[in-house]
């Protein structure tokens, strides 16, 4: 044996360090990868034909081999790290010689490219990632993070560390709309750097704040990571875990764990909101502290006042921005509980509801039924077996049947008497706009309210319409001439509040990218759609704002972008009050208006859409944004591909099943996942996050997946230790950004010094979710 290692290790050392001279040669990490397979397979073949590899296998025909089959233990479990002192043989890497590994690697590159980069399953969730890199690149160069920096810096300048606490907040904000590291590390070293060492702040503070705060957007959603290991977690979780139901002597997963193994991006989208925002908070904490320990080194800077010459007192400010906001919002809440508010839909079914079946499948063998036996514990499975016990007795499920006329009128009765007298939409658009008016009322104390109060009157008006005029049984037509004159009465009031709200800086700069943001994440953590029109949606919204605030630039009106944002508000709004489904027997006139609206509001996007494309281009903006675009996917992509020829030089030795293998060596699950983890954060000083999602959680992820640890906690783990190759020296790609631009003053050493406190609050944030778990599982929880 060559060093005295087995030839696989061997193997292994020269794919990773073939892998990791690559990526220091200078050459473009995306095609460095792909070289470094070729020439690892290279010398790993030549050292095998030469005779110099010898790898050391299990002798499964030896009389102790099948003495351990014959004690139960299965021969997946049997390995050289489980029980070493099993005979062995020794062969060389490719007994059939490296063309015909070649060949076969070959075989497995094209129907790999088929299935992960071309026409696989997951091509539709990978092109989120295409549109939220647009968003994101539209929104950085619409100059969102410079006017962001400066509007955050007045208002937490004044407080201890106040700038370092504003340069956290702009860079969740702009984690949450951009997601791109590099473009918000760069915008807010060339912004806040120099403002925060001309008002004394400490080197090390300042570019430490910036270049953790920049990776948010890593973690906190729509995050690219989570898209880019979602895809991949998907597969690996549903695979691993079909083995280990196939291990446990169960038909498939379903049967074994009852429940789908199945996680999504949508659904991981959900559990990466409370991390990243416990991370932004762990940022801001230390910059307050330090500031705190630190007076000198982080000082309060009080900035310009806006210029809008209103004062708000403290009292104002309480009620018109505390007190009146929440009491409309606590109203609503308790008109929800009382069934004052809730839903007036009379739709029923048309066939009956099946009947329940067994909260475990308990029709399986005897090595299936103790394995769910000890998988979820004595309680759950006697449960089970009384309820299939019960439906037996009574002849089985209950087949669902067809409604007679009658029976269908008389649910539709039951849900007109339960109906609650004002509808949510009506009651949500009523919180809105009372939250309008109250803001407006708080930003302007000096000008003339009673505009104010004809908006709140027509808002009065509109629930009284509902609560008198409008039962479960009126149509979306006449609900709609019903409450057009309390909503006109209502306009009168909101035209002045919405000038009183753009006369605030704060407001007006935080709120169109804040209404973007919640667009966006709003109709994928609300499982209204998946990732993927989400992200068409955003990048849209962006083209969009990024015009108005072009023309705004160029003193022209923004009229245009308005209508056009209107018309997609409508044409959403009618397509979900009314029924738009003309190929119907009977379609009724006001469905008919209603389509010719929505389609004419359609149009008028479309139009809206093109024209802020053609105003971007004649800008100037839009063709360096398509360009950094394919360039950003193109990487991502390419990445992939090459991931996949380093993963079958791994598979065509054996080398990643002797890993899996030594991880599986491990009884206790925790010390597997820590293992993992380790090597991750490791990895992570040497390798960008793109190389170890594609290059390591294959190879480790059949492993991780496979046990009982939640999926969605799992990959959110993997996600912020990913983080960290942000930041870690040497290779921290944060610190080569920040280094670009940052000061001559400014030494490589202090940026160092400045990120590591903000490693140890990356590892205090994956101790806390790791002691913690609910934080990842509670709002996926609550949501599905």
């Amino acid at each position: 044996m060559l060093f005295g290692l087995d030839g696989i290790e061997v193997g292994i050392i020269i794919v990773f360090l073939t892998l990791f001279a690559g990526i220091l040669s200078g050459f473009p990490v995306a095609f460095a990868i792909s070289g470094s397979a070729v020439i690892s397979f290279a010398i790993i073949a030549a050292l095998d034909s030469s005779g110099l590899l010898i790898h050391a296998a299990v002798d499964t025909n030896s009389a102790e081999y099948a003495a351990l089959i014959a004690e139960g233990v299965r021969p997946d479990a049997i390995s050289v790290f489980r029980f070493p002192e099993l005979p062995r043989y020794e062969d060389v890497l490719f007994p059939s010689g490296w063309e015909v590994a070649l060949d076969r690697n070959v075989s497995f590159v094209v129907n790999r490219m088929n299935e992960r980069v071309l026409a696989g399953q997951s091509i539709e969730t990978l092109l989120a990632v295409v549109m939220f890199v647009m968003m994101g690149i539209v929104l950085e160069r619409s100059r969102i993070a410079d006017e962001l920096l400066t509007t955050m810096a007045k208002v937490f300048g004044p407080l201890p560390g106040g700038l370092a606490v504003s340069i956290v907040i702009v860079g969740a904000f702009l984690a949450a709309s951009t997601g791109i590291v590099g473009a918000t590390v760069v915008t807010m070293g060339l912004l806040a750097l120099p403002t925060m060492l001309k008002n004394g702040y400490s080197p090390q503070l300042s570019t430490g704040v910036i270049a953790a705060s920049g990776t948010l957007g890593q973690i906190i959603p729509p995050s690219i990571v989570i898209v880019l290991l979602g895809t991949l977690a998907g597969d690996l979780y549903s695979a691993a875990q079909e083995d280990r139901a196939r291990l446990a002597g169960c038909s498939d997963a379903l049967t074994y764990l009852g429940e789908p193994a199945v996680v999504s991006v949508g659904t991981l989208f959900q559990a990466a909101l409370l991390p990243g925002i416990l991370l932004a908070v762990l940022y801001a904490g230390y910059a307050f502290v330090f500031a705190l320990i630190n007076p000198s080194k982080a000082p309060p800077v009080q900035f310009a006042d806006d210029g809008t010459g209103e004062v708000v007192t403290r009292s104002e400010g309480f009620t018109w921005f505390l007190a009146v906001p929440v009491g409309i919002i606590g109203l609503a809440i308790g008109l929800n509980q009382t069934n004052l508010v809730g839903t007036q839909t009379v739709i029923v079914d048309s066939f009956t509801d099946a009947g329940q079946t067994a909260s475990l499948r308990t029709n399986v063998g005897d090595e299936c039924a103790a394995a769910m036996l000890e998988l979820h514990g004595e309680e759950a499975w006697s449960t089970a077996l009384a309820e299939q016990a019960a439906i037996d007795d009574a002849g089985g499920v209950v087949e669902a049947r067809a409604l007679s006329v009658e029976e269908r009128a008389a649910l539709v009765q039951e849900r007109v008497a339960s109906a609650a007298p004002i509808g949510s939409g009506i009651a949500i658009t009523a919180v809105l706009l009372g939250l309008m008016l109250a803001l407006a009322r708080g930003v302007a104390p000096s000008a003339d309210h009673r505009p104010l109060i004809v908006g709140a009157v027509g808002i009065g008006l509109l629930l009284l319409t509902d609560i008198v005029l409008i039962s479960p049984l009126t149509t979306p037509g006449v609900t709609t001439l019903l409450i057009a004159i309390p909503l006109i009465v209502t306009y009168f009031g909101l035209r002045p509040a919405a000038k009183m709200l753009a006369s605030n800086e704060i407001l007006r700069v935080v709120f169109p990218p804040l209404v973007l943001i919640v667009a966006v994440l709003g109709s994928i953590l609300g499982g209204i759609t998946n990732p993927t029109p989400a992200a068409a949606l955003g990048a849209g919204g962006a083209i969009l704002l990024a015009t108005y605030r072009k023309l705004n630039d160029q003193e022209r009106s923004g009229r245009m972008v308005l209508l056009t944002a209107g018309a997609i508000v409508l044409m959403l709004i009618i397509g979900v009050n009314f029924d738009m489904r003309l190929g119907q027997e009977v379609v009724l006139l006001e469905n008919r208006i209603a389509y010719m609206v929505a389609f004419a509001c359609f149009l008028f996007a479309m139009f809206g859409l093109l024209w802020s494309c053609w105003v971007l281009i004649a800008g100037g903006v839009l063709a360096p944004v398509v360009r950094e675009t394919a360039k950003v996917t193109s990487m991502v992509f390419t990445i992939l591909i090459g991931s996949q020829l380093l993963n079958l030089v791994l598979i065509s030795f054996g080398g990643e099943h002797y890993i899996q293998q030594f991880l599986r060596s491990f009884d206790n699950e925790w010390t597997v996942f820590l293992l993992v983890m380790l090597v991750l954060f490791v990895l992570g000083f040497v390798l960008d996050f793109l190389e170890i999602i594609y290059i390591v959680i294959p190879i480790v992820g059949p492993v991780i997946y496979g046990g009982t640890f939640d999926p969605k906690w799992v990959t959110i783990m993997i996600a912020v230790n990913l983080q960290t190759s942000f930041l870690t020296p040497p290779f921290g790609f944060a610190l080569f950004y920040l280094r670009g631009v940052a000061p001559k003053s400014i030494t490589t050493g202090q940026i160092y010094k400045g990120v590591m406190p903000f490693i140890g609050i990356q590892v205090a944030g994956l101790l806390l979710l790791a002691f913690f778990p609910a934080v990842v599982t509670i709002v996926p929880n609550l949501l599905n």
